[in-house]
């Protein structure tokens, strides 16, 4: 099996997962989210943390139903396990950055981010997991999280 294949395969169960997760009405995704810019640090060909800016309904830690009300301003992570997949899911969310594409991203029993308002230095990074992929919406604006970011205004 090719690496293309086992991505295209990975792909598609996540986005299977991650429709079961919402119609079961529990959900594991940590993030979803509609982000505006990117910034990797130190720099894009070695990156060790990153900066996504944007809106956010992050996960009620401890609550496998519930999200924080949509909140704008930055998530800070640093990297952890696989590099590689790392760099990869990073390439995503900069994919998506300022295309209104909402998305979903992280594992809740993995950890919750803070999101960190925009006059914030940047400290102290949020461990960024890669166990669910950058999964993106497929149009359904019901869902509470998802509606919380397409109703945001600010």
């Amino acid at each position: 099996m090719t690496h293309k294949t086992r991505s295209v395969i990975a792909g598609a169960a996540a986005l299977a997962l991650l429709a079961v997760l919402v119609a079961q009405g529990s959900d594991r995704v940590a993030v979803y989210a509609k982000v505006d810019r990117v910034v990797l640090e130190p720099n894009a060909e070695a990156p060790s943390a990153i900066q996504v800016w944007g809106v956010f309904s992050v996960a009620q830690s401890g609550n496998p139903n519930d999200y924080q009300p949509a909140a704008r301003g930055y998530l800070y992570y640093t990297a952890s396990g696989s590099a590689d997949v790392v760099r990869k899911e990073w390439a995503d969310l900069k994919t998506v950055a300022g295309s209104g594409q909402l998305i979903a991203f992280g594992l809740r029993w993995e950890g919750v981010p803070r999101v960190r308002p925009a006059n914030e230095p940047p400290a102290k990074p949020d461990r960024y997991t890669t166990n669910a992929g950058v999964t993106k919406n497929n149009g359904r604006t019901d869902y509470a999280p998802i509606r919380a970011l397409l109703d945001f205004s600010r």
